[in-house]
């Protein structure tokens, strides 16, 4: 039986492990944190991804988690509503499904076959590959042999780092900072998002896994060990809810923070190496990334034959323009939701409130083209 390894138990880890574990591999998945997230910013299962998981067995227990979240309500500095648009008749399709990153996580990782092994609170420190296969070596444990070894663990991939070289040859900040903190007890149906220049406070119900949003437009940062400070610093004088939100962030213990960044690799397999998921390519301020990483996951698995390394560059042949179409999404997802300036919020807060009459007059086209 052909050894599989896999960095990285998220969405794109565990969809490669349930697809090469049907293919007849033996699964090895080693992830850095000592438990799966619970938490984590909605995202979405929408177009192939849909297929993916209905051919998991997994579509129905998905639409059960589905946020039912559909408004996203803008607010002023007093709370008060100035726009609202339904983010489900306005950018998704009828069978998208929104749900919470670590549910949707909980739910694949569930379905992998309980002959994976999984390993918390490890990772691979050494990778060396040869003609018949990759000798790989972890934090805890002996070194092991694998025919294959995937990269699904994030746009500040492990794996990449080891066998395609440093971090900053791949990565690009793109000018945006993102955080975001579980809230709970926080009860509401809508998303609610406030905005001043070049900053955004988002609060999401997530389908009972709430949670706030922080984005805001800033240079590099250079010290991510400071992040606290700089997201307070960042929203000093804010209004709305935001000094209570800071109040928590300063006294949480399982605040995200990032950069937003592009990730862009040349090739997405090196022999029996390859990425999957965000690793490959990051594009995509919208959760596109959870569902291109699913379809990622299914495609590799569905393209390796015999021949590794040629099913490794199958697979990136196939999938890479599905990623490449999603490029431009970061740019437009950063005007959308954190318009630099006062005059651009207004623009963005009007075009909004025009959005439902522009739904309708799409719905009433459709309707008319198909009556003919």
């Amino acid at each position: 039986m052909r050894k599989a390894l896999i960095s990285g138990a998220g969405i794109a880890g565990a969809t490669a492990a349930y697809w090469l574990a049907k293919a007849g591999f033996e699964v090895t998945v080693v992830e850095q944190a000592l438990e799966m997230r619970s938490s984590g910013s909605p995202v979405d299962v929408r177009g192939p991804a849909v297929e993916v998981a209905e051919r998991m067995g997994l579509m129905a227990r998905i639409r059960a988690a589905d946020t039912c979240v559909r408004d996203m309500v803008l607010v002023n500095a007093r709370g008060q509503v100035v726009s609202r648009v339904d983010m489900r008749t306005t950018w998704a399709d009828p069978g998208d499904v929104e749900l919470s990153r670590g549910e949707l996580a909980t739910i694949l990782r569930e379905a992998v076959p309980d002959d994976a092994e999984f390993q918390f609170g490890d990772s691979v420190t050494a990778l060396t590959p040869d003609p018949d296969g990759v000798t790989a070596e972890f934090l805890s444990g002996p070194a092991r042999r694998f025919d294959l070894v995937l990269g699904a663990d994030g746009a500040h991939s492990g794996v990449r780092a080891l066998a395609f070289g440093p971090e900053p040859n791949y990565l690009k900040h793109l000018g945006v900072y993102i955080a975001t903190l579980p809230l709970e007890g926080e009860t509401g149906t809508d998303l609610v998002m406030y905005n001043t220049p070049g900053r955004a406070v988002a609060i999401h119900p997530a389908g009972g896994h709430p949670g706030a949003a922080f984005m805001f437009r800033a240079p590099q940062i250079p010290d991510f060990d400071q992040h606290k400070r700089v997201l307070t610093a960042a929203y000093a004088g804010a209004g709305w809810r935001v000094p209570e939100l800071l109040d928590r962030v300063r006294a949480a213990d399982d605040l995200y923070f990032d950069s937003v960044s592009r990730v862009r690799v040349p090739t997405w397999s090196r022999g029996r190496i390859g990425l999957v998921g965000d690793a490959a390519s990051c594009v995509s301020l919208f959760g596109d990334g959870s569902s291109l990483a699913m379809v990622g996951a299914f495609t590799l698995a569905d393209a390796l034959g015999d021949d590794i390394p040629a099913g490794l560059r199958a697979y990136e042949a196939r999938h890479r323009p599905e990623r490449a179409a999603k490029e431009n999404s970061v740019a437009y997802a950063t005007r959308l939701l954190i318009p630099a300036t006062s005059a651009g919020i207004a623009a963005r807060n009007v075009a909004f409130r025009l959005m439902p009459l522009a739904v309708k007059i799409r719905e009433t086209v459709f309707q008319h083209k198909n009556k003919k």
